[in-house]
């Protein structure tokens, strides 16, 4: 790679970390809002454990910059927590495909969230719900967050997921704290 390839990717990185910084202390401020427009592209979550109490789950739209409207599942979680937490989202630029790809919450010390909030196109894992309700209705849930009336939706006091991987277009919390955090480029690397 040329002194030149080196500086500007070092120069897609300074916007990107300086704009997972000031989000991840807006959100941890209260200052992110509720709703807002999503990029035009999806990004990779995985855990290798997610423990939450008060879910919920129905369907619902969020808009990108565009005014395109995607389809989502919007699943609220409560509280969180997230053990070896990886996200990641890789761009195609004039240098090839760049990624950036964050990690927390490894050892003993997961990464957690209180009022998570994630609009999601894909997950999978291994999950066990605790007093779930399934078919309630979606303005009904037991999270704040609640769906509009008449739409399927399902809740439960307390869920668990090993081996994590989703697929989502947005992801907002109240708190979100990522202990021991590490941000890096990558040429393409995802979570999974």
């Amino acid at each position: 790679m040329t002194a030149s390839h080196a500086g500007r990717i070092v120069l897609v990185a300074i916007p990107v970390a300086i704009a997972s910084t000031v989000t991840l202390g807006g959100v941890a401020g209260g200052a992110v809002p509720v709703s807002f427009s999503v990029s035009g592209s999806q990004f990779q979550i995985s855990a290798s454990q997610l423990k939450g109490d008060g879910f919920s789950q129905y369907a619902g739209t969020v808009k990108d910059t565009a005014g395109t409207l995607r389809s989502v599942a919007i699943a609220n979680i409560k509280h969180a927590t997230l053990a070896n937490l990886c996200q990641s989202i890789v761009t195609d630029t004039p240098l090839g495909k760049v990624g950036v790809k964050i990690t927390a919450g490894g050892g003993d010390a997961p990464a957690s969230a209180t009022d998570l909030q994630i609009g999601m196109t894909d997950l999978s894992g291994d999950a066990e719900f605790s007093h779930i309700r399934i078919g309630v209705d979606a303005s009904t849930v037991n999270t704040g967050a609640k769906g509009d009336a008449g739409d399927f939706a399902q809740d439960a006091d307390a869920l668990t997921i090993a081996h994590l991987q989703q697929t989502a277009w947005s992801t907002q919390a109240g708190v979100f704290t990522l202990t021991g955090m590490h941000l890096e480029l990558t040429d393409g690397e995802t979570c999974f």
